[in-house]
């Protein structure tokens, strides 16, 4: 046991502070802000004084931001920064940029450690703001830029000049096409994670380069493009390669298979789902001569599994087959060979109790199982998976309409460590949810489901209680107990009122989407209540309520991280109304969903001013 004294100067500092952590040196202070791994620990450490304020500061390594006021000055107080996210900020693009540096000469000192940066959903960006954040960036080896639409080959430039980079993220780049991946290709040698999802423009031409300049590439993912049979000739080649995806290439074969099987000898994930010209031998083959590979998805690719194909996958750890017809002996086989499954997706497929007992006897170590749209199966099933997988935490058993509160009991008895439970179209009850912590469109669902709900469950961050017709203020009003509740639905309560809703948003401060469509007994007392305690709110469907004119100005002007916003068919609402609002926050929207009958009365100035800064409007 260790002893340590205490002087007299020390005791008198004691008396005043009323602290004791004020004897203890900042180097052990630090150590123990290490060891807390949630941010809402963090953030409640950093608000007790200033001294932790600045000890947080001096190991505070990543930051989300929300908004650029204060963002200057706050970067200079953070010494260790490392990741930098501007994903939720609404109003991030080249002015706040150019902004930024307005005042760095030289060059920010906190840039210089920065080494993954994320601008997902940044569509104000053109190559100006992208080149200064690339260029002041001198560490960075990760770059997410997914979701800007407007970005595209001349930006591909700029992001050429980050020759260290190590991981880049183009998802839904919609205008990058194969002159700007080629770009990238020669100047990034370095890469080893990129995703390309959804850039219809590239094609094998740009893949093909790729592949001969980026020999580090460990991860790759290739979904929604137009690669062939050429590309995958290449990619094989790759000697590093552990993940290779492709989902929904319409062009992917055999033959690209048998190249997978003759390379890639260090692939470890496949995901080939909804590549529907392939079959079963040649997918056999791969799985036969790759033996690091612990990950395969293939959903939606074949309509039946062979019982033989099993035998090859016995080290296996995630197994999707989504849509194929699965016998019973083939889940009995998968059970006895599998040994390793931690992960397996069966949804729509059809089988009985008999193979799903099957499998889970031989695969105790499941942790997550989809059997969505699994129709025949019943209380015997979920019994036998809740006592067979005991460390189980994700069953989703959407549309299994055959299951009773008898198999609600044995699962929340036996799987302790459960934390997400899709009961969509189930028919459940009060006495079935008292167990669980998910439940969507359980029409007998009432307030004690949720009573239950929100005493068990205080750590519930995303709920779904849409179309629960038994649910009123009081079910809402236990709500408020969810602290950490960041994700809700409330579609259709049509019992739910104002007085429920201003009990809701001031309890649940750290709200971030609402869904209120269809709640018509909510008027402007509620939506205002709503807009003083529900700062975080960054997506919010107002479609189809009661809310006034100068009720949707003054949510709209209140909520200064919104960033999208549903407001269809707003009866109490007129056309000048509407476009008040979108005045006051156009700065902020990046999504904005409208009634198609406004899209010839509403001023095309405005939305012109929208679209120029980053929103993209849909008309429904």
């Amino acid at each position: 046991m260790r002893h340590f004294s205490v002087s007299g100067s020390a005791v008198a500092m004691v008396g005043r502070s009323a602290h004791i952590l004020t004897l203890l040196p900042d180097e052990l202070i630090l150590r123990i802000i290490s060891f807390l791994d949630e941010e809402t620990d963090r953030k409640s450490f950093r608000c007790v004084c200033r001294d932790f304020y600045r000890l947080d500061s001096l190991c505070r390594e990543h930051i989300r931001v929300l908004r650029l006021d204060f963002v200057e000055s706050l970067f200079s107080k953070l010494g260790s920064l490392t990741s930098l996210d501007f994903s939720v900020c609404p109003r991030f693009d080249d002015a706040a940029v150019a902004q930024l540096f307005s005042h760095s000469s030289p060059p920010c000192i906190w840039t210089r450690s920065v080494r993954k940066l994320t601008l997902a959903r940044c569509s104000g960006l053109t190559l100006r703001g992208l080149g200064v954040m690339v260029k002041n960036c001198v560490s960075l080896d990760s770059l997410d830029i997914s979701y800007c639409y407007g970005l595209g080959d001349l930006e591909a430039t700029a992001l050429s000049c980050a020759v260290g980079l190590r991981e880049l993220i183009l998802d839904q780049c919609l205008n990058i096409s194969d002159v700007g991946l080629a770009k990238i290709a020669l100047s990034c040698v370095k890469l080893e994670t990129l995703s390309i999802k959804w850039c219809f423009g590239v094609t094998d031409l740009a893949v093909v380069l790729l592949s001969k300049k980026c020999a580090e590439l460990k991860h790759l993912d290739l979904s929604y493009t137009k690669i062939t049979s050429n590309s995958l000739r290449w990619i094989s080649k790759i000697g590093k390669l552990e993940s290779l995806r492709s989902l929904s290439c319409g062009s992917v074969d055999d033959i690209c298979l048998h190249y997978i099987r003759d390379g890639c000898p260090s692939l470890q994930v496949l995901d080939i789902s909804r590549c529907d010209k392939l079959s079963f031998p040649a997918l056999a083959s791969v799985v036969k001569t790759h033996n690091d590979l612990v990950e395969l998805q293939a959903n939606y690719c074949f309509s039946e599994i062979p019982v033989n194909f099993i035998c090859y996958s016995n080290k296996l750890k995630v197994f999707s087959i989504d849509g194929a017809q699965v016998s019973s002996p083939t889940l009995k086989s998968l059970g006895q060979n599998c040994k390793k499954l931690i992960e397996i997706g069966l949804g729509k497929c059809r089988f009985t109790d008999d193979g799903i007992m099957g499998l889970v006897s031989g695969c105790p170590d499941l942790k997550i199982l989809n059997l969505t749209c699994c129709y025949a199966l019943s209380d015997i099933a979920i019994c036998s998976i809740a006592e067979s997988c005991k460390a189980l935490v994700s069953l989703r058993l959407e549309c299994c309409k055959f299951i009773t509160e008898w198999s609600l009991y044995h699962l929340g008895s036996c799987c302790s460590f459960l934390r997400d439970v899709d009961l969509t179209d189930c028919v459940i009850n009060d006495t079935g949810l008292k167990y669980l912590s998910k439940c969507s469109r359980c029409y007998n669902i009432g307030d004690n489901s949720l009573a239950s709900l929100c005493y068990g469950c205080r750590k519930l961050q995303k709920l779904i209680i849409s179309y629960c017709e038994s649910v009123t203020d009081k079910g809402i009003s236990f709500l408020s107990y969810l602290d950490e509740l960041v994700d809700l639905e409330l579609r259709g309560l049509l019992r739910f009122s104002s007085n429920g809703l201003l009990r809701l948003v001031a309890g649940c401060r750290r709200l971030s989407r609402l869904d209120l469509k269809h709640c018509p007994n909510i008027d402007d007392s509620g939506f205002l209540a709503m807009a003083y305690y529900s700062k975080n709110l960054q997506q919010i469907n107002l479609s189809c309520s009661a809310i006034s004119n100068a009720g949707l100005r003054i949510v709209m002007g209140n909520l200064t991280c919104l960033q999208d916003a549903k407001l269809v068919n707003l009866s109490n609402v007129t056309v000048d109304g509407i476009e008040v609002a979108l005045r006051v926050c156009c700065s902020r929207l990046k999504k904005l969903k409208l009634a198609a009958s406004l899209q010839l009365v509403i001023s095309y100035e405005l939305i012109n001013i929208l679209e120029a800064k980053g929103c993209r409007v849909r008309w429904i």
